[in-house]
């Protein structure tokens, strides 16, 4: 974990203070939606966008991930995304419109979508191969306690002192961040040998803008453009490559990022659902409602380095299988019984489902990378971090989309149908998982 220049541990914990803070930045945020609502004057498909402009801004950077740690050192990214994010926190802290908040997200989107593969790039490249598993646990340990906070952080200073006050202190975390990388991540010198491919850049960020604004608008015009982006992006991409699409012809890595994938839609889904649902229809406080989330993430964040230890040493066929079958259980009890459970049972529930994910998310990502060699690790990391952010805003936009049409179809009870609606969908996502994994093991067999 030491090396003549590398403290690997102080090193993970520096990125993954940063990777924390965007995560706990996005999951406070959610408490704030009907006072965002009521303060700009939008509906929830337009306060979504402070979550899925963020969680965009990500998506399109994350995949220019492995260019930039190939050509350029760990230090220089680090210290780039931490004033990045640091410069959009302090723009956030004041902003008096929707706009500008908008764009303060997307500073802290982009220095996110820096953090987030470079953390687990840390890990991949420093941490011996024994420990892997343990080390990957801690760094979803890292950035799972953030949602743990992030609603009863967000919810108690939105009571107190506003919900301006939700980014003051987030300042103080990112400086902690940097003099820990700074002190723990050496100077290297890379060689910049690679030209950045910038048109096919671009035409994925316009195919993923598009896809998420034909949902948010509902629009067909906006989903043909963000298609055709898509086509002339895979086109391009052959040519000047981004992402490494051929790693997609591996269907062992497609099968388990299907299921890590369809964890990432159920946690930015119900964090969406919950907290909303919580305050506009069993009428609880917004500290309240952040504090509902609280005792499930935690358990989530406990157990990752547990899980991670258990594939260590068993494999990784029984935690990852009894994590999938727990959140299946889970999720299908909110599903059946959710017009009828109130705060504490609705919060039950909500706490088995994160025993299941603590057991399964971070293995599955363990597991996805796993399947790949050596040489491709760093373009599958960027692959994963890319379609699970992007997933993560397309299940807040769609969720978001079912509650809005739900409550003006419905204004006494759309709160409820939309909410129910939202969750069996999930609920789906995460059968589907259950059975891949289960087939391609026993096929494995």
């Amino acid at each position: 974990m030491k090396t003549k220049n590398w403290r690997v541990i102080p090193a993970v914990i520096a990125a993954g203070i940063l990777s924390f803070s965007g995560v706990l930045i996005e999951t406070s945020m959610n408490v704030t939606f009907p006072k965002l609502m009521s303060e700009f004057s939008t509906n929830a498909n337009g306060v979504q966008w402070v979550t899925t402009g963020y969680l965009l801004a990500i998506a399109i950077i994350v995949p220019i991930s492995a260019f930039l740690i190939r050509n350029f050192s760990t230090k220089e990214l680090f210290i780039l995304s931490n004033f990045l994010f640091l410069f959009g926190t302090v723009l956030d802290s004041f902003s008096p419109s929707l706009t500008l908040l908008l764009v303060g997200r997307i500073l802290q989107g982009i220095g996110t979508g820096i953090a987030l593969p470079l953390m687990f790039h840390i890990i991949l490249t420093k941490s011996p191969i024994k420990s892997r598993g343990m080390m990957m646990g801690i760094g979803s340990m890292i950035t799972s306690l953030a949602p743990a906070i992030g609603p009863t952080y967000g919810g108690v200073l939105l009571n107190t002192l506003g919900w301006r006050s939700i980014f003051w202190f987030l300042i103080i975390l990112i400086l902690i961040s940097l003099v820990i990388g700074l002190n723990s991540i050496p100077s290297e010198k890379v060689q910049r040998t690679e030209k950045f491919p910038f048109k096919t850049f671009i035409f994925l960020g316009l195919g993923l803008s598009f896809v998420l604004l034909s949902i948010e608008k509902m629009s067909l015009l906006m989903a043909i453009i963000g298609f055709f982006s898509l086509v002339i992006f895979y086109i391009i991409n052959q040519k000047q490559k981004l992402l490494q699409l051929t790693l997609f012809q591996n269907n062992r890595f497609n099968f388990y990022m299907y299921g890590f994938l369809a964890y990432q839609a159920i946690l930015l889904g119900l964090s969406f659902i919950l907290p909303n649902y919580l305050q506009l229809n069993l009428h609880v406080s917004a500290a309240a409602a952040g504090a509902f989330m609280f005792p499930g993430a935690l358990i989530s964040a406990v157990l990752a380095p547990v899980s991670g230890s258990l594939l260590d040493r068993i494999g990784q066929y029984r935690p990852i299988l009894l994590g999938l079958v727990i959140s299946t259980v889970a999720l299908s009890l909110m599903f059946l019984y959710f017009p009828r459970l109130n705060f504490w049972t609705l919060m039950l529930s909500h706490m088995l489902l994160m025993v299941g994910i603590g057991l399964s998310y971070a293995n599955l990502m363990t597991v996805t990378l796993a399947t790949l060699p050596a040489n491709e690790t760093a373009d599958g990391n960027s692959i994963l971090n890319t379609t699970q952010q992007f997933v993560g805003a397309t299940a807040t936009a769609i969720v978001a989309q079912v509650i809005t049409t739900a409550m003006h179809k419905n204004p006494v009870n759309g709160m409820i149908i939309g909410s129910k609606q939202g969750i069996g969908g999930l609920t789906i996502l995460i059968m589907i998982s259950l059975i891949l994994f289960i087939a391609v093991n026993r096929h494995r067999k």
